[in-house]
């Protein structure tokens, strides 16, 4: 399948802040506002779960930040598989 890719040009701060999105250091910038993108179309479809949604992805995030989650090997061994 061909792709086209573009170019955009954005400002220093907007990079900032979509590198601040992103979830792994090689995650792409397209798959950043491909995220933005999906998280605002279904914040316009269900405004009150989506505001829900983002709550709890901020606290999962303080939570990985801060080393407190379960890695799937230890997930594995608590669930005997």
């Amino acid at each position: 399948m061909y792709m086209f890719i573009s170019t955009i040009r954005v400002r220093d701060t907007t990079k900032s802040s979509l590198d601040r999105y992103r979830e792994y250091r090689n995650e792409s910038y397209d798959e950043v506002v491909m995220k933005l993108v999906g998280i605002a179309e279904n914040a316009k479809k269900s405004p009150k779960l989506s505001r829900e949604a983002v709550k709890r992805i901020a606290e999962a995030r303080k939570r990985i930040k801060a080393g407190s989650f379960v890695t799937e090997a230890e997930a594995r061994k608590r669930l005997g598989l």
